[in-house]
């Protein structure tokens, strides 16, 4: 039986990728899945950790990583990991010598303008283009920010606050 105070979270599942069951995961840790014989990630499904065991990865970008779950074969079943935190044995997890943050450190963060209007909940990044951007959620609508530090006013990591400058023509669209 899989205890959730003997696993880690590692990060979450995000969008499929194409028709065949493959799904993003957004990385929250540097995981190393070399060295294990057969690799798997725990989602919590209804209340239950439920294995999956990877068929393949390939690393997309340092915090991204392309998965197929066994048994995940089609795009409407990847549809139901979305979101979902992923979650792995602690042991897999490396050790980072360095504090830099990456965007997807901000995921779970809450976003605020400068007036401290709430603008929403940042559920991932997308690092698919050249432009990296905040996806955040806000009463099921979804927005895409510019993760640009210069746009970045001030950090509450206590809080999980961000509160950031909204670039020129994007406000209308919140406000």
């Amino acid at each position: 039986m899989i205890r959730k105070e003997d696993i880690t979270t590692i990060g979450h599942f995000a969008k499929p990728h194409g028709i065949k069951g493959k799904i993003n995961l957004i990385l929250s840790k540097d995981v190393s899945f070399d060295d294990w014989d057969e690799p798997y990630l725990i989602c919590e499904m209804e209340g239950i950790l439920v294995p999956f065991y990877l068929e393949e990865y390939q690393y997309k970008s340092d915090t991204t990583l392309l998965v197929k779950l066994e048994n995940i074969d089609s795009d409407e079943a990847a549809r139901e990991l979305m979101k979902h935190e992923a979650y792995c044995p602690p042991d897999i997890v490396l050790e980072n010598d360095d504090d830099t943050l990456t965007w997807e450190h901000f995921t779970g963060y809450e976003v605020f303008d400068n007036t401290h209007a709430l603008l929403g909940k940042i559920t991932g990044v997308d690092e698919s283009t050249i432009n990296v951007l905040l996806i955040v959620n806000n009463n099921d609508k979804e927005w895409l920010i510019p993760a640009a530090e210069e746009l970045i006013l001030s950090v509450e990591h206590d809080n999980k606050k961000l509160i950031i400058k909204i670039p020129e023509g994007l406000s209308d669209l919140f406000l």
